[in-house]
């Protein structure tokens, strides 16, 4: 299997984050299939795009903001047993460390935040970005109800919803009633990326983070391989900007990339973009 090369450390002991691959989408409705690829694209794409060979050297490309000094990186592999995933986020939260899932279908979150919030014990603050508030309570247990079905984990009053704009009616209701803030697309361009970051300090200042990224926040121009994509999206530097202000607030618990669906990649600008927002998460620890 493939390691990710920026992964520096042997053992989960003693490092500051662990990256774990979820290769499952046995919860997905999606028409588009393949997220169950993802993880091991993705390692991929980053091995070959973030680093230089020369003179029989691999260089690492440095980040954007924030530092990959001194971080410590984990590789844990692909864990395709959703109970044996529960039980390594358990074991690596309640260290203090921060893990970071990849994807697979978006119900892998139902799953880690319901044991983030446990090993914290106490409910959590949601930055979702996703076309899609995935909010649906007609029916349950998949990719499009996540947020019904981790009700009990979340503080939807210090949450919000993040480039969301392809809302089904029941879910902007659910939204509405849980007292959960959207910001969508066309209010990001008009209120600015910056003024933005800082409603997402201010949404959830003083509580423990939950950040989950559907790749299909983006615009599909962006990030064309994506199970649902649909147009009118963020921009990519926009959400990389988002993500480092966010978890430079210092308060980030938990992390995950979902969505990417290799088949449907172009030259593999998806994949690429996706390995980047991992390296420019880390870096902004």
């Amino acid at each position: 299997m493939v390691r990710l090369h920026r992964s520096n450390a042997y053992s989960m002991k003693d490092v500051d984050v662990v990256v774990i691959g979820v290769p499952d989408e046995s919860n997905s409705h999606a028409k588009r299939k393949g997220t169950s690829r993802a993880p091991e694209v993705l390692r991929i794409a980053s091995n070959e795009s973030e680093f230089f060979q020369r003179r029989g050297k691999l260089i690492p490309t440095c980040p954007m903001s924030g530092t990959l000094d001194r971080k410590r990186i984990f590789d844990a592999g692909n864990i395709p047993n959703k109970q044996k995933l529960r039980d390594m986020v358990t074991g690596i939260t309640s260290r203090g460390k921060l893990p970071i899932m990849i994807g697979g279908d978006h119900s892998l979150t139902t799953e880690t935040i319901q044991v983030v919030s446990n090993a914290i014990g106490k409910k959590l603050s949601l930055l979702y970005f996703d076309a899609h508030p995935d909010f649906v309570s007609s029916t349950r247990n998949y990719y499009g109800s996540v947020l019904t079905d981790s009700i009990q984990s979340l503080n939807f009053r210090k949450s919000m919803l993040i480039g969301t704009r392809a809302a089904e009616p029941e879910e902007l209701e659910n939204a509405r009633k849980a007292g959960l803030m959207i910001v969508n697309p066309l209010e990001i361009v008009e209120l600015g990326v910056k003024r933005v970051a800082q409603m997402i300090r201010t949404r959830t200042s003083g509580s423990k983070v939950y950040i989950s990224v559907d790749l299909d926040c983006l615009d599909p121009a962006f990030a064309p391989g994506v199970s649902v994509p649909s147009p009118g999206g963020l921009s990519s530097i926009d959400l990389i900007y988002l993500l480092n202000k966010a978890i430079r607030a210092g308060n980030v618990v938990a992390i995950d990339i979902v969505e990417l669906s290799p088949d449907y990649d172009i030259n593999g600008a998806t994949a690429m973009l996706a390995a980047r927002i991992v390296s420019e998460c880390i870096a902004s620890i």
